[in-house]
C-alpha cells in the first residue's frame, strides 16, 4: 500500500463540521424577539414615527393626519421663530453647510465664538464651551475632569449621557439611591478624604419629570469638599428668574462648579455646552476628547442657538404660561384618575405611569390614532417594569391646545382600560 492510500484510507470519511464565528447579534435575540411580539399585534412602532411635516412648535403632520406634539422636547417652542430661522439662514449664506473640522483645528468660527458669549451671558459666568451635542457635553466633562484615584459620586437614576461619562473616564464611580440626601451623605462620608470628588446631579430628571433637592445636595457635596455639577438640560430657559435652571431657582449660582446643558431642549436646535466660573475651566478645550476629536457644529446651528439663547433671557411671558401649561395638564391627568411620575406638576414633562407593555402602547397608539403624538418609555431608559408615556409640555401649547389634549387622553385612557 502506497504512503498516499494509506493516508487517504486515515482520513475521516465526515470530517468534523468547523463551528460558525459567534453571530454578535445574538445577545440582542431575546430584545429582537418581543419587539417582534409586539408588533405582530399590529400596533405601530413606537420608536419609528416618522414626521412627514412641522408645521409649528405643537403640530405636524404624521401619515398624512394632523398631530398635536405632546412628545418634543421644544419646551419654549424656538425651532419655528423668525429670529432664529434667519440667523440660520444668514450663517448658511455666509459660512457655507459645515465647518470639515474640530474646533481645535478649522472647526472655529465667528458664531462657534458668538454663542459661546450667549452662553456666559445667559448664564452669568466667565467661562462657556460648547459641544456637538449634549450627549457629547456630558461625556466630555465628565471624563476629563475625574481621572484615575479620584471619585464620581452620581445618582442611581442619572442619563445615560452621564453613565458613559463615567465609563469613558477612570475615576472609581459612586453610585446613591434616587434623590436621596441622606444616601449621598453616607456614600461621601465613606470615602477617604485626599482624593479628588466630583458630585453629579440633575435639575429635572427627564422619565419622570422630578425635581432634584439641589439646595441639600450642594451642602452635602460641599461639606465633604466634592465639586458638582448638574445637568440642567430639561430646565434651562423656565426654571429660575433668568430661565438658568434648578440650580439658580435654589438660589445655587455660587456653589455649582459646572453646569451642562444642550441646544436640543429649549434652545430649539442641537448641541451640546458646559459653562462655569472656574478659573482654570478653559483647559477643557486641550484634555476633552470629545470635544477634540469630532466635528464641530455647522455655523447655522450655532447661530441660531445664540439667538435663541439671548432671546430666552427675556422671555417671561412664555416662562409663565409654560408653567400654565404644565399645572393644568397635570392636574387634569391627576383628576381623571391617572397615575402620574410626580403627585404635583414640578416640571415641563408629565409622566403617565401604565400598567404594562401592553396597556403602554395600545394607549399610546389610541392617542395617536385620536392625533396626538407622546413617548412610550420602557425599560432600560426607565425603571425596571416602569411603562409610561411621557409628555413634554411646550410653551407655544395653546390653552385650547391643552384642553383637547386632555380629552384625548380621557377618550384614549376609557378605551384602554387605563381609567374607568
Amino acid at each position: 500500500m502506497t504512503d498516499s492510500a494509506q493516508t487517504a484510507d486515515a482520513l475521516p470519511i465526515d470530517p468534523p463540521v468547523i463551528p460558525p464565528e459567534r453571530d454578535l447579534f445574538t445577545k440582542y435575540d431575546p430584545l429582537i424577539a418581543e419587539r417582534q411580539a409586539l408588533l405582530d399585534t399590529g400596533v405601530r412602532d413606537p420608536f419609528a414615527i416618522v414626521m412627514d411635516e412641522v408645521k409649528s412648535p405643537t403640530v405636524a403632520i404624521i401619515k398624512g393626519k394632523e398631530t398635536i406634539l405632546l412628545g418634543t422636547y421644544n419646551y419654549m417652542g424656538m425651532t419655528f421663530d423668525p429670529d432664529v430661522i434667519q440667523a440660520g439662514k444668514d450663517a448658511l449664506d455666509q459660512f457655507g453647510s459645515g465647518t470639515n473640522g474640530s474646533r481645535v483645528f478649522n472647526g472655529t468660527f465667528r458664531d462657534h465664538q458668538d454663542v459661546e458669549a450667549a452662553l456666559r451671558e445667559f448664564y452669568g459666568t466667565t467661562g462657556a464651551i460648547v459641544f456637538s451635542t449634549g450627549y457629547q457635553a456630558n461625556l466630555g466633562m465628565i471624563s476629563a475632569l475625574a481621572g484615575k484615584g479620584e471619585y464620581i459620586i452620581l445618582d442611581a437614576d442619572s442619563h445615560a449621557s452621564i453613565y458613559d461619562g463615567c465609563a469613558m473616564g477612570n475615576a472609581e464611580v459612586v453610585r446613591f439611591r434616587h434623590n436621596s440626601v441622606e444616601d449621598l451623605d453616607k456614600r461621601l462620608g465613606r470615602l477617604p478624604p485626599e482624593p479628588g470628588k466630583l458630585v453629579v446631579l440633575e435639575g429635572v430628571y427627564s422619565m419622570m419629570g422630578d425635581i432634584a433637592p439641589l439646595k441639600e445636595m450642594v451642602a452635602v457635596s460641599k461639606k465633604h469638599g466634592a465639586m458638582v455639577l448638574v445637568d440642567e438640560a430639561h430646565s434651562m430657559g423656565f426654571f429660575g428668574p433668568n430661565g438658568r435652571g434648578v440650580y439658580e431657582d435654589q438660589g445655587l449660582e455660587d456653589q455649582v462648579d459646572f453646569v451642562v446643558g444642550t441646544f436640543s431642549k429649549s434652545v430649539g436646535t442641537v448641541g451640546g455646552f458646559c459653562v462655569s466660573n472656574h478659573p482654570k475651566f478653559e483647559i477643557m478645550r486641550f484634555v476633552s476628547r470629545p470635544y477634540i476629536f469630532t466635528a464641530s457644529l455647522p455655523p447655522s446651528v450655532v447661530a441660531t442657538a445664540a439667538t435663541s439663547i439671548r432671546k430666552l433671557m427675556h422671555a417671561h411671558n412664555k416662562r409663565a404660561h409654560l408653567w400654565e401649561n404644565s399645572k393644568r395638564l397635570h392636574g387634569g391627568l391627576t383628576e381623571m384618575g391617572f397615575k402620574l411620575g410626580t403627585k404635583t406638576p414640578e416640571s415641563a414633562i408629565v409622566a403617565v405611569i401604565l400598567e404594562d407593555q401592553t396597556q403602554a402602547v395600545a394607549m399610546w397608539q389610541a392617542l395617536l390614532e385620536g392625533g396626538l403624538y407622546v413617548n412610550m418609555a420602557r425599560p432600560p431608559a426607565t425603571p425596571a417594569g416602569t411603562y409610561l408615556l411621557r409628555c413634554s409640555v411646550c410653551a407655544e401649547h395653546s390653552a385650547e391646545q391643552i384642553e383637547t389634549i386632555i380629552e384625548m387622553f380621557r377618550s384614549a385612557g376609557q378605551a384602554t382600560g387605563a381609567i374607568s
